[in-house]
């Protein structure tokens, strides 16, 4: 681990006003996330997992506490810096896909890349050597109301880690997912993982997600209650899989 983690934070508290009456999101989360990493942060409805996703994500800020990205204060950074850390370092991955409609399953892989400013040909070379990589060599020119829930989802991991990002941010990735397809989801990130070095801090309330996990930080009421590492359930035939593709997804970083 370096010595620098990707993630401190400190004395970390969220508040939202809704009308009269002030919710206490968060309460006082101090977490370090290293560089490699494969984090769920797990607990019920209203724990505060998506509020501290947002956080990481640098879509929010905190009420209280400091936030450290790569040893920098983030309460210190600017908007336009804030938007270029995002952009060049984070990728996400939400639970409504958001796919832009309009674009084709390659177009929309290509879509941060484009913000990047890397060259057409490079962004449209590596897009379509990940989709094919991720089992949507057949399907890269069709538009997300013409992928299925699983395909959409794959589209949306392209999406995240084709501009090379150091983490990739996932709130309830397999939310919308039957247990098969959840369980293929989470395979693939487990790979990307330990192919290309792609950090991964994903957010879940399902038992079935969260073994495969290699930390599990849980939450209860706003509240750190439990850090724990684990040795993550791995299909052997996913472990062959990402031994046979390994040179492949190596060239994609």
């Amino acid at each position: 681990m370096p010595d620098t983690p990707i993630f401190q934070a400190h004395g970390l508290h969220k508040r939202f006003q809704q009308g009269s009456l002030q919710v206490h999101a968060l309460r006082g989360i101090d977490l370090r996330i290293d560089a490699g990493e494969f984090v769920v942060i797990a607990g019920p409805s209203g724990s505060g997992k998506s509020t501290l996703l947002n956080l990481l994500g640098l879509l929010d800020s905190p009420s209280e506490g400091q936030l450290q990205f790569s040893g920098r204060d983030v309460s210190r950074l600017s908007a336009t810096e804030l938007s270029g850390l995002r952009r060049d370092s984070l990728g996400f991955v939400f639970q409504a896909y958001n796919l832009m409609p309009v674009l084709s399953a390659l177009e929309n892989t290509e879509m941060v890349m484009e913000f990047q400013g890397i060259a057409p040909e490079q962004r449209r070379e590596r897009s379509i050597r990940l989709l094919q990589q991720l089992g949507l060599g057949e399907q890269m020119h069709r538009y997300p109301d013409q992928l299925s829930g699983g395909q959409q989802q794959r589209v949306a991991v392209a999406r995240a880690i084709a501009s090379g990002p150091r983490v990739v941010i996932a709130d309830e990735p397999t939310a919308n997912l039957d247990s098969a397809t959840a369980i293929a989801l989470m395979e693939l990130m487990q790979s990307l993982n330990r192919e290309q070095g792609v950090s991964f801090v994903f957010s879940s309330h399902d038992p079935l997600v969260i073994q495969r996990a290699r930390r599990v930080i849980l939450l209860r009421d706003g509240k750190l209650v439990s850090d724990q590492a684990q040795d993550p359930i791995e299909r052997p035939e996913a472990r062959e899989r990402a031994r046979r593709d390994g040179e492949a997804r190596h060239a994609l970083a």
